[in-house]
């Protein structure tokens, strides 16, 4: 009982709260189901007919809840139910009752719910696919329709229901059975039809189903149904589809102007009459339709929509290829227009694109003439001085044509009404510009460029979002540059390709463009090049265009149509022109690093081949080469200082390379490891960097190590701002050490590197020199007297010079009152006197 009472409260609970939409319909279904559910557990044997009655209403409403809802599987259970429920009702109403008066109350009274159930059957059949079900059970209630006659309203419009969801699933054989059901009850009791407007309905959409079915099979049967709908009821859409019907039956023109004489009455809108000439001259029904059309302004004198019957006509005229009277009917509403009888201004629109659309047709065939005839009408309904957007367009139109029938001062002056009417368009911009090229007018064409950019970048708010998307911009600047260049005019094409450049978005484009810039400023530089002279602006612009593209080729990866093969490709190209550009500017160091190192960026899109690193490698190692030799000239110490640490930066990114290189193979000749080690001495030794010790304490460790190296090593040391004599002394005995170790001793060059590292060792003038230091370089003098004794090549002005100076320091060394060692060292110097040859008299 409680459980009953449960699902009672939850069934009464769930009304209130749909009834004031607190719940959706889903939500009401599945309430309703539980509900339902509960009072089937509470049913007992034998349930009172409160109870019976209660359990049929509840089923039936739960099971069209769901078919509401679309889950019409889910309903059938509980119709089920409900139709159990009704027999277990009528049963026991017969039970208790002998009269037969009384039985056939309680059989009427059961009837209702036995009619609402299999209705409801029919609408889940429906919706299943079930068309035999849903046939069995319709004909059921329309076997009940004599004793329950007020459904027949309900029953006719539940036929046309199916007949619509079918008509709609395409399924027109299922569409015409439920339509035709319909019809029939509708006139199975004139006291409860539906009438004569629903049964007109119904025969027109049975019509429509046969039409569309297969019109040559059953165009008899959709003409007996849309004569039956418009003798119940006239109505235009009646009217129409028997037109199209007729149309398609291939009725003669007598036949057509008999079913439109039917009408002549009807209440109909110009719209509608309209669209049945259209209709009829769509058929090729050019007699009929156009007669129609002329009768339509009589029945409409007083509408201002009288201009669409014109342009009816006038589109019909051009479609059937009547250009002559199309013209002819235009300049009648050109001259109504200037009489009083203007059209409004949505017709006047659709005459516009009309008269474009047929110029645009003569534009294409390149016939010029005929395409102005046609703007020049639409021109006629503009008032002299207007401002219109859509009157520039038309201008910058006809200035196309005039150009193509080289009249140039006719295009001109369209340009100028074009720049008067709408200023800031980049439409206008580009008409400007082609008529500056015809002129050869570059400094006026580059503006225009210039201009035509600026809004590419920003359209102008005015400008007719229709016509302007966001390649409209690139579009025009790619034709400007394409125009420039049929017209020899280079300066231009640059200028409209440095624009464009800036807009493309799609890669290959945008690649292309930049190309095109390098080749055209190519061509240029080189032609300076052969007369001698460099325009460094040039020059310039080469290398922007060259970091656009390294710049655009890092974006490129997140664009799916640009494959890796693409950048690939593009970025060889790029590395290739670099590194060419680089070479050739051997005069401007400067621009000659930049280009280097503009070809080892280019190159990291490429694959690490051993080409790509050899080039890459040879990049680095010159854009160092030249930050060196640079920050070697005069200038300031803040520039030096960058410059050395550019050049710094160069070489460690040349050392990995060269790591990698030199796995691919044998490079044992290659001077790329000594390059490295002194281009990293001498910058770090000119920064000052306390990292350099530990750089030269590999060096001496390296067993081929070569006696060049250490002296340019020793030279580096003491050039300026560098200065490391403790450096510079160990290099030059490393030197002297290797030169010892030769087979041959090289006598020059050795009393070269003996000279150096006397003079760092034992500075000119000094003469309070350390004891350590004295014996430090008369060791130094020993090594020059053993290489003298032992060959004749020593240059003589060396040994003059070693003589010279182991006088001169005795001679200090005397001054100080160091006899000893002064007598030693003047000692020394007289060694050197007997190795002299013609000078020997001369200091003897």
């Amino acid at each position: 009982l409680q459980v009953e009472e449960s699902a009672v409260s939850l069934w009464n609970w769930t009304v209130t709260k749909h009834t004031g939409a607190v719940i959706s319909d889903e939500q009401r279904a599945k309430l309703r189901f539980a509900a339902c559910r509960l009072i089937s557990l509470c049913e007992g044997s034998d349930p009172p007919e409160g109870t019976i009655r209660r359990q049929i209403l509840m089923s039936m409403k739960t099971g069209k809840g769901w078919i509401d809802i679309g889950k019409a599987a889910l309903a059938d259970g509980f119709l089920e139910n409900a139709m159990s429920s009704i027999e277990k009702l009528y049963a026991k109403l017969r039970k208790g009752s002998e009269d037969e008066a009384d039985i056939q109350v309680h059989r009427a009274d059961v009837e209702k719910s036995l009619f609402k159930v299999l209705s409801y059957q029919a609408e889940s059949a429906v919706a299943q696919g079930d068309f035999q079900k849903a046939v069995m059970c319709v004909q059921r209630c329309k076997d009940m329709l004599m004793k329950l006659p007020k459904e027949t309203c309900y029953l006719s419009i539940l036929c046309y229901n199916f007949g619509v969801e079918t008509y709609e699933w395409k399924r027109y054989e299922q569409s015409s059975f439920w339509l035709s059901q319909s019809y029939d009850i509708g006139k199975m009791d004139m006291k409860y039809c539906v009438g004569k407007e629903m049964q007109a309905k119904v025969l027109r959409l049975l019509a429509t189903t046969y039409f569309e079915w297969d019109c040559s099979l059953y165009l008899d049967k959709a003409l007996k149904a849309i004569s039956l709908a418009n003798q119940e009821n006239l109505h235009p859409a009646g009217f129409f589809l028997k037109v199209k019907i007729l149309l398609k039956s291939g009725a003669s023109d007598e036949e057509i102007n008999s079913a439109l004489a039917e009408f002549t009455h009807l209440e109909m809108s110009l719209d509608f009459c309209l669209n049945t000439a259209k209709l009829l001259l769509e058929h090729g029904r050019e007699s009929v339709g156009f007669d129609f059309l002329k009768s339509v302004p009589e029945r409409f004198e007083s509408s201002p929509d009288l201009g669409k019957i014109s342009l009816l006509h006038i589109e019909f005229l051009l479609q059937n290829k009547r250009e002559l009277l199309a013209k002819q009917k235009i300049e009648e509403v050109i001259i109504g227009h200037y009489t009083g009888k203007q059209l409004l201004p949505e017709a006047l629109n659709q005459l516009h694109m009309i008269l474009w659309d047929r110029a645009a047709k003569h534009y294409e065939e390149k016939n010029y003439s005929e395409a102005l005839h046609w703007y020049n009408y639409s021109v006629s309904f503009y008032t002299p001085g207007q401002i219109d957007q859509n009157l520039a367009k038309l201008q910058r139109n006809m200035a196309s044509c005039y150009l193509h029938l080289k009249q140039a001062d006719k295009a001109k002056e369209a340009v100028k009404q074009a720049e008067r009417c709408d200023p800031h368009s980049i439409f206008t911009k580009f008409s400007v510009y082609k008529i500056a090229v015809m002129d050869n007018d570059t400094d006026k064409a580059v503006e225009a460029v210039i201009e035509m950019g600026k809004l590419a970048e920003k359209p102008s708010e005015h400008e007719d979002k229709l016509r302007v998307d966001k390649n409209t911009g690139s579009n025009l600047l790619s034709l400007a540059a394409q125009i420039a260049l049929e017209n020899d005019q280079q300066i231009v094409a640059i200028k409209a390709l440095e624009h464009l450049s800036e807009h493309l978005q799609d890669c290959q484009q945008l690649f292309a463009a930049i190309k095109c810039l390098v080749r055209l400023m190519l061509s240029k530089v080189m032609a300076e090049n052969a007369e001698k002279r460099w325009v460094y602006e040039d020059i310039n612009s080469i290398l922007n265009y060259l970091n656009l593209a390294h710049k655009k080729l890092a974006e490129s990866f997140t664009e799916e149509k640009f494959t890796g093969d693409m950048r690939i490709l593009e970025a060889q190209w790029f590395r290739k022109v670099a590194w060419n550009l680089a070479v050739q500017f051997k005069d401007s160091p400067e621009k000659m690093r930049d280009f280097f190192v503009l070809s080892f960026k280019l190159s990291q899109f490429c694959p690490s081949d051993k080409a790509v690193l050899v080039a890459q490698k040879t990049c680095l190692l010159m854009a160092a080469a030249v930050d060196l030799e640079m920050g070697r000239q005069q200038i300031t110490p803040s520039e030096q200082t960058e410059l050395f640490s550019e050049a710094l930066q160069h070489l460690q990114t040349c050392k990995e390379i060269w790591k990698v290189l030199k796995l691919t193979g044998d490079f044992a000749k290659d001077p790329t490891d000594t390059l490295l080690l002194l281009y990293e001495f001498e910058a770090r030794s000119k920064l000052n960097d306390p990292t350099l010790h530990n750089l030269m304490e590999s060096v001496w460790e390296q067993p081929q190590i070569e006696i060049k190296t250490l002296e340019i090593i020793a030279s580096l040391a003491m050039e300026s701002p560098a200065r490391y004599p403790v450096l510079c002394k160990k290099a030059l005995r490393s030197a002297l050490t290797l030169h010892r170790k030769q087979p041959v001793i090289d006598a020059v060059k050795f009393s070269k590197c003996l000279h150096s590292l006397i003079n760092i060792s034992l500075p000119t003038g000094l003469t309070d020199l350390d004891t350590c230091v004295l014996q430090e370089v008369w060791d130094y003098f020993e090594d020059g007297l053993s290489v003298i004794s032992s060959t004749d090549a020593y240059p003589e002005m060396e040994i003059l010079w070693l003589m010279t100076r182991a006088w001169n320091t005795g001679i200090f060394q005397y001054t100080v009152g160091k006899y000893m060692e002064a007598e030693q060292w003047c000692g020394l110097g007289m060694r050197f006197l007997n190795h002299l040859g013609s000078l020997k008299k001369s200091y003897e």
